[in-house]
């Protein structure tokens, strides 16, 4: 029996699953996006589904036997600190005894310096846990939505990440989402920067559209999606913490593309949750305790403009905590090949 035939024996879980929800909701946020206050799915950091599915004989393996994985990824969204927030940051400070370091600051604005070229910084750390990641590059041009860099300047940054063993994918703006020409143009360019095929992909702000969005990827060409989180809540909006293939409701069939669903971003506990440091660890850790116990797959989004201070410590500790536990903990690129090899 698959898992299609096992959800569908219990009608309210195999609606979460499909997020059946979601497909005439007309409620949706300042993004278009369908909100965690809208799910009917209040126990959100319980996988319901996945429970279901262990309880009746479905089974997950990973490599060398491990008891989880944890997906590993990076939104590359900005690459330059923005100009403004520098001016005011360096004019600030103009009339403090300190006035040296922000000369350099003030330089740095001049001279387009990349404070958050901080890709060997990360790689450190997962090289430390023995873990690798995926990094979803943004490929936009002057005058696109939250426009902050030319992809064409990091070719020599993609191919080292991708030399390394990391994966290089897609991170669709605003509207890419909704939008099917665009995604296949988007991921044409990236390819031709990497020189390799692009197989996954994350939408900006977590944009999605159920069951859109997920037929826009596959009739693109990739192998994979890990959009399907909430920006406002960490979990797991469809039950799920196993990588899937989604249903369409609407055709009655499945569709032909891997959902490694996110569970945790940095945005989210800091920001959206807003959680200090421990509250917010607490969370994570019982989080991580949960898809062990169901023997799933937990993704991780943290920034690169996170790998700072307190938020920098706190993507280690997950990484630690995880290693600890013998977590299999890499890309979703490695994951998704696994599945389809199972």
């Amino acid at each position: 029996m698959d898992m299609y035939e096992i959800l569908q024996k219990d009608p309210e879980i195999w609606d979460l699953f499909t997020r059946k929800e979601e497909y005439h909701s007309q409620i949706r946020d300042q993004f278009e996006r369908f909100p965690y206050y809208a799910t009917s799915n209040r126990n959100i950091f319980e996988p319901r589904v996945s429970k279901y599915l262990l309880e009746h004989g479905y089974h997950t393996e990973y490599p060398e036997n491990k008891p989880f994985a944890v997906c590993l990824t990076h939104d590359i969204d900005e690459l330059y600190k923005k100009m403004g927030e520098k001016a005011y940051e360096a004019i600030g400070k103009v009339g403090t005894l300190r006035f040296s370091p922000y000369i350099k600051l003030l330089t740095q604005m001049r001279s387009k310096k990349v404070p958050f070229w901080n890709f060997s910084d990360i790689l450190e750390i997962e090289d430390r846990y023995d873990a690798k990641s995926s990094f979803y590059f943004m490929v936009q041009k002057p005058g696109d939505q939250e426009y902050n860099y030319d992809i064409e300047n990091c070719e020599a940054i993609i191919g080292e990440l991708s030399d390394r063993g990391c994966e290089v994918g897609l991170h669709g703006g605003h509207t890419v989402y909704n939008d099917p020409v665009q995604m296949k143009e988007k991921k044409h360019q990236l390819e031709k920067i990497l020189n390799k095929t692009i197989v996954g992909y994350r939408n900006h702000y977590l944009r999605f559209k159920v069951p859109e969005t997920w037929e826009y990827l596959c009739d693109a060409g990739f192998l994979y999606d890990s959009t399907l989180g909430y920006a406002t809540c960490v979990g797991f909006r469809n039950g799920m913490c196993q990588p899937f293939r989604p249903f369409n409701l609407v055709k009655e069939r499945k569709i032909d593309i891997v959902e490694i669903p996110l569970a945790i971003m940095d945005n989210t506990l800091s920001k959206h949750m807003n959680l200090e440091s421990e509250a917010a660890w607490k969370i994570t850790k019982q989080l991580i305790d949960t898809v062990e116990r169901y023997h799933g797959t937990l993704t991780v989004l943290w920034h690169n403009t996170f790998f700072f201070g307190d938020q920098r410590k706190f993507y280690e500790r997950i990484l630690k905590y995880c290693s600890e536990k013998n977590a299999w903990m890499t890309s979703g690129e490695e994951i998704v090949r696994w599945e389809n090899s199972r």
